[in-house]
Protein backbone atom coordinates (compact mmCIF):
# COMPACT_ATOMS: atom_id res chain seq x y z
CA UNK A 1 0.00 0.00 0.00
CA UNK A 2 2.52 2.23 0.45
CA UNK A 3 4.66 1.54 -2.01
CA UNK A 4 1.73 1.87 -4.12
CA UNK A 5 1.47 5.47 -2.60
CA UNK A 6 4.78 6.26 -3.23
CA UNK A 7 4.24 5.53 -7.02
CA UNK A 8 1.75 8.03 -7.25
CA UNK A 9 3.10 10.79 -5.77
CA UNK A 10 6.22 10.05 -7.84
CA UNK A 11 4.19 10.09 -10.66
CA UNK A 12 2.69 13.25 -9.78
CA UNK A 13 5.25 14.86 -9.60
CA UNK A 14 6.94 13.71 -12.58
CA UNK A 15 3.70 15.37 -14.03
CA UNK A 16 4.01 18.24 -12.11
CA UNK A 17 8.22 19.16 -13.26
CA UNK A 18 6.99 18.20 -16.85
CA UNK A 19 4.61 21.21 -16.70
CA UNK A 20 6.59 23.29 -14.77
CA UNK A 21 9.37 22.58 -17.48
CA UNK A 22 7.30 23.29 -20.23
CA UNK A 23 5.46 26.62 -18.74
CA UNK A 24 9.32 27.88 -18.43
CA UNK A 25 10.33 26.92 -21.87
CA UNK A 26 7.41 29.22 -22.75
CA UNK A 27 8.66 31.66 -20.92
CA UNK A 28 12.47 32.12 -22.07
CA UNK A 29 11.65 33.40 -25.53
CA UNK A 30 10.15 36.54 -23.68
CA UNK A 31 12.86 37.16 -21.53
CA UNK A 32 14.81 38.20 -24.46
CA UNK A 33 12.22 40.58 -25.32
CA UNK A 34 10.81 42.15 -22.45
CA UNK A 35 12.96 44.90 -22.22
CA UNK A 36 13.89 44.63 -26.65
CA UNK A 37 12.66 47.34 -29.46
CA UNK A 38 11.11 46.35 -32.43
CA UNK A 39 11.06 45.31 -35.95
CA UNK A 40 9.06 45.64 -39.23
CA UNK A 41 6.22 43.49 -38.99
CA UNK A 42 4.63 43.42 -42.53
CA UNK A 43 5.90 43.09 -44.93
CA UNK A 44 7.83 40.23 -42.22
CA UNK A 45 11.12 40.67 -41.38
CA UNK A 46 13.04 37.60 -42.30
CA UNK A 47 13.59 36.62 -38.36
CA UNK A 48 10.06 38.03 -37.29
CA UNK A 49 8.16 36.27 -40.00
CA UNK A 50 10.07 32.51 -39.33
CA UNK A 51 9.07 33.25 -34.98
CA UNK A 52 5.37 34.18 -36.58
CA UNK A 53 5.33 31.03 -38.34
CA UNK A 54 6.84 28.96 -36.01
CA UNK A 55 7.62 30.21 -32.79
CA UNK A 56 4.78 27.90 -31.09
CA UNK A 57 6.19 24.53 -33.07
CA UNK A 58 9.81 25.31 -33.76
CA UNK A 59 10.43 22.01 -32.94
CA UNK A 60 8.43 20.32 -36.08
CA UNK A 61 10.59 18.68 -38.36
CA UNK A 62 8.53 19.60 -41.20
CA UNK A 63 10.17 22.94 -41.07
CA UNK A 64 12.79 21.60 -43.25
CA UNK A 65 10.61 20.95 -46.24
CA UNK A 66 8.18 23.71 -45.82
CA UNK A 67 9.56 26.24 -44.76
CA UNK A 68 13.53 25.84 -45.14
CA UNK A 69 15.11 29.22 -45.09
CA UNK A 70 13.76 29.42 -41.67
CA UNK A 71 14.87 26.15 -40.49
CA UNK A 72 18.43 26.80 -40.95
CA UNK A 73 17.63 29.76 -38.70
CA UNK A 74 16.34 27.95 -36.07
CA UNK A 75 19.14 25.22 -36.16
CA UNK A 76 21.91 28.31 -36.09
CA UNK A 77 21.00 30.29 -33.62
CA UNK A 78 17.15 30.32 -31.72
CA UNK A 79 17.38 33.48 -30.19
CA UNK A 80 17.70 35.67 -33.61
CA UNK A 81 13.85 34.27 -33.11
CA UNK A 82 13.31 34.89 -29.85
CA UNK A 83 14.71 38.47 -29.91
CA UNK A 84 12.97 39.19 -33.02
CA UNK A 85 12.64 43.17 -31.99
CA UNK A 86 16.85 43.31 -31.22
CA UNK A 87 18.73 43.45 -34.52
CA UNK A 88 20.41 46.50 -34.12
CA UNK A 89 23.65 48.58 -34.46
CA UNK A 90 24.45 51.67 -31.66
CA UNK A 91 26.92 54.15 -32.72
CA UNK A 92 26.63 53.90 -36.78
CA UNK A 93 27.17 57.76 -37.08
CA UNK A 94 25.01 57.53 -39.96
CA UNK A 95 27.83 56.10 -42.20
CA UNK A 96 26.09 52.48 -42.66
CA UNK A 97 28.25 50.83 -45.43
CA UNK A 98 31.23 51.52 -43.53
CA UNK A 99 30.17 49.46 -40.77
CA UNK A 100 27.59 46.95 -42.37
CA UNK A 101 29.48 45.25 -45.33
CA UNK A 102 28.29 43.77 -48.20
CA UNK A 103 26.64 40.06 -47.75
CA UNK A 104 25.65 41.38 -44.16
CA UNK A 105 23.00 43.72 -44.59
CA UNK A 106 20.06 41.25 -43.16
CA UNK A 107 22.45 40.50 -39.97
CA UNK A 108 23.27 44.11 -38.88
CA UNK A 109 26.98 43.96 -40.33
CA UNK A 110 26.98 40.35 -37.79
CA UNK A 111 25.38 42.50 -35.00
CA UNK A 112 24.93 41.31 -31.43
CA UNK A 113 28.00 38.50 -31.56
CA UNK A 114 26.55 36.92 -34.62
CA UNK A 115 23.18 36.05 -33.35
CA UNK A 116 21.41 37.09 -36.79
CA UNK A 117 23.89 35.77 -39.32
CA UNK A 118 21.77 33.65 -40.38
CA UNK A 119 19.60 35.98 -42.05
CA UNK A 120 22.33 36.64 -44.69
CA UNK A 121 22.14 33.11 -45.92
CA UNK A 122 20.43 33.38 -49.27
CA UNK A 123 17.77 31.02 -50.44
CA UNK A 124 14.11 30.86 -51.00
CA UNK A 125 12.96 32.98 -48.31
CA UNK A 126 8.71 33.01 -47.51
CA UNK A 127 7.49 36.40 -49.25
CA UNK A 128 4.67 38.50 -48.39
CA UNK A 129 2.88 39.66 -51.30
CA UNK A 130 2.57 43.34 -52.15
CA UNK A 131 1.52 45.31 -54.94
CA UNK A 132 3.44 48.37 -56.21
CA UNK A 133 2.16 50.75 -54.01
CA UNK A 134 2.04 49.46 -50.14
CA UNK A 135 2.63 50.12 -46.86
CA UNK A 136 5.77 48.98 -44.28
CA UNK A 137 4.55 48.65 -40.91
CA UNK A 138 6.96 49.19 -38.18
CA UNK A 139 6.50 47.59 -34.30
CA UNK A 140 8.05 49.88 -31.90
CA UNK A 141 7.88 47.76 -28.54
CA UNK A 142 9.82 50.44 -26.21
CA UNK A 143 8.45 53.36 -27.57
CA UNK A 144 11.94 55.10 -28.94
CA UNK A 145 10.40 56.90 -31.35
CA UNK A 146 12.51 57.73 -34.51
CA UNK A 147 14.32 60.18 -36.30
CA UNK A 148 13.54 58.80 -39.38
CA UNK A 149 13.42 55.39 -41.29
CA UNK A 150 14.81 54.83 -45.06
CA UNK A 151 12.89 52.01 -46.83
CA UNK A 152 14.79 50.68 -49.57
CA UNK A 153 13.65 47.84 -52.43
CA UNK A 154 16.19 45.47 -54.44
CA UNK A 155 16.44 46.52 -58.08
CA UNK A 156 14.93 44.80 -60.70
CA UNK A 157 17.09 41.56 -61.58
CA UNK A 158 18.60 40.74 -58.32
CA UNK A 159 18.08 37.59 -56.94
CA UNK A 160 17.51 37.16 -53.44
CA UNK A 161 17.80 33.19 -54.00
CA UNK A 162 21.37 33.29 -55.59
CA UNK A 163 23.09 36.54 -54.60
CA UNK A 164 23.79 37.75 -51.21
CA UNK A 165 22.36 41.30 -50.99
CA UNK A 166 24.91 44.18 -51.48
CA UNK A 167 24.25 48.04 -50.77
CA UNK A 168 24.52 48.48 -54.60
CA UNK A 169 21.29 46.65 -55.32
CA UNK A 170 19.24 49.03 -52.96
CA UNK A 171 17.38 51.63 -54.38
CA UNK A 172 15.79 53.99 -52.14
CA UNK A 173 11.91 54.32 -52.13
CA UNK A 174 11.26 56.86 -49.24
CA UNK A 175 13.26 58.79 -46.35
CA UNK A 176 10.76 59.62 -43.87
CA UNK A 177 10.49 62.57 -41.50
CA UNK A 178 10.47 61.82 -37.55
CA UNK A 179 8.38 60.12 -35.95
CA UNK A 180 7.18 60.61 -31.72
CA UNK A 181 7.59 57.72 -29.56
CA UNK A 182 4.71 55.57 -30.29
CA UNK A 183 4.30 51.68 -30.64
CA UNK A 184 3.68 51.56 -34.23
CA UNK A 185 4.52 53.89 -37.76
CA UNK A 186 3.44 53.18 -40.88
CA UNK A 187 5.31 54.07 -44.25
CA UNK A 188 3.89 54.00 -47.58
CA UNK A 189 6.06 53.41 -50.36
CA UNK A 190 5.15 53.41 -54.26
CA UNK A 191 7.60 51.51 -56.76
CA UNK A 192 7.37 51.37 -60.53
CA UNK A 193 8.91 48.06 -62.58
CA UNK A 194 9.25 45.63 -60.16
CA UNK A 195 8.25 42.36 -60.11
CA UNK A 196 8.66 38.69 -58.65
CA UNK A 197 11.24 38.04 -55.38
CA UNK A 198 12.95 41.16 -53.85
CA UNK A 199 14.14 42.64 -50.84
CA UNK A 200 12.63 45.21 -48.68
CA UNK A 201 15.43 46.89 -46.66
CA UNK A 202 14.20 49.01 -43.96
CA UNK A 203 16.75 51.11 -41.77
CA UNK A 204 15.28 52.86 -38.78
CA UNK A 205 17.11 55.42 -36.94
CA UNK A 206 16.17 55.58 -33.23
CA UNK A 207 15.80 58.42 -31.31
CA UNK A 208 16.65 57.79 -27.62
CA UNK A 209 20.65 57.38 -28.79
CA UNK A 210 22.04 56.42 -31.69
CA UNK A 211 20.75 52.78 -32.29
CA UNK A 212 19.78 51.60 -35.62
CA UNK A 213 17.91 48.66 -36.71
CA UNK A 214 18.80 46.66 -39.98
CA UNK A 215 15.86 44.65 -41.50
CA UNK A 216 15.03 42.53 -44.44
CA UNK A 217 11.88 41.81 -45.47
CA UNK A 218 11.37 39.55 -48.49
CA UNK A 219 8.31 39.93 -50.83
CA UNK A 220 6.79 39.09 -54.00
CA UNK A 221 5.21 42.24 -56.50
CA UNK A 222 2.18 40.84 -57.73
Amino acid sequence: MHSHARGADLRWALRALGLLSAVLLCLIPWTGTAAAHGSVVDPASRNYGCWLRWGSDFQNPEMKQRDPMCWQAWQDNPNAMWNWNGLYRNGSGGNFPAVIPDGQLCSGGRTEGGRYNSLDTVGPWQKTSVSRDFTVRLHDQARHGADYILVYVTRQGFDPTTQPLRWSDLQLLRRTDRYAPAENYTIDVSTSGLSGHHVVYTIWQASHMDQTFFLCSDVDFR
